[in-house]
């Protein structure tokens, strides 16, 4: 009998490694089909909490917070695409992408966790983001991709309007923070074991047999 794994991933939406970790999780756990099985609970992370609405610039926000040059800028996204290509995911971020506040966001994937569709939102999300460079800060494009998600456009929208699972958003922001998180992905499997950043899936999959192992030799 597989082995029942709860995992915490805790990521931002406009976060590259947050995707490419989670493709990475997940074909890990598909490679153990049979061995080990996950539920998967999203987290709340921002990147950039104070973010305005309107965005700013990468390649000026990436400059402004790590110092980085218009040439290491690009470089890193270079490696950014192949290793998200890795995995089957399409990175399309240019010169002049922007990054954007992702509040509302979190708000409506603590929803969709209560609607247990939020992986299919967390993965439209990614796709609208990184993919098609679409502004996930706005509303009309949330409602989109709740809508790619399978939700109730309605309630989203309702959601959206006013200030419905902000104080939850919060709090669940401030509990992983209060546990040491301060970077992104962060995967916390059984309350217990930590990996950090987007891992190849081979470090997933060795780390995952490990923690199924240890707990089969614990029930024997």
């Amino acid at each position: 009998m597989p082995q029942q794994l709860k995992i915490d991933f805790v990521s931002d939406v406009a976060c590259p490694w947050c995707v490419i970790g989670l493709k990475g999780l997940e074909a890990a756990l598909e490679r153990l089909e049979g061995e080990v099985t996950a539920e998967i609970h999203f987290q709340p992370f921002e990147l950039n909490p104070n973010m305005g609405s309107e965005g700013q610039n990468l390649r000026e926000h990436i400059a402004q917070k790590y110092g980085s040059t218009p040439e290491q800028s690009a470089a890193s996204r270079a490696v950014l695409q192949e290793r998200a290509a890795s995995v089957g995911f399409t990175i399309a971020m240019n010169d002049e992408s922007r990054i954007y506040n992702t509040f509302d966001a979190h708000r409506l994937l603590h929803w969709a966790g209560e609607q247990g569709r939020q992986s299919e939102l967390k993965h439209a999300l990614f796709e609208a983001y990184f993919t098609q460079g679409a502004n996930v800060s706005r509303h009309e494009v949330l409602l989109d991709v709740a809508a790619r998600a399978g939700l109730d456009t309605l309630r989203a929208a309702e959601i959206l309007a006013g200030d419905e699972f902000a104080s939850a958003v919060r709090d669940d922001e401030e509990l992983w923070r209060s546990r040491g998180i301060s970077s992104v992905p962060a995967i916390v499997i059984d309350e217990k074991y930590l990996v950090s950043g987007g891992q190849p899936v081979e470090v997933f999959e060795d780390v995952l047999k490990k923690i199924a192992a240890e707990r089969v030799a614990v029930t024997q």
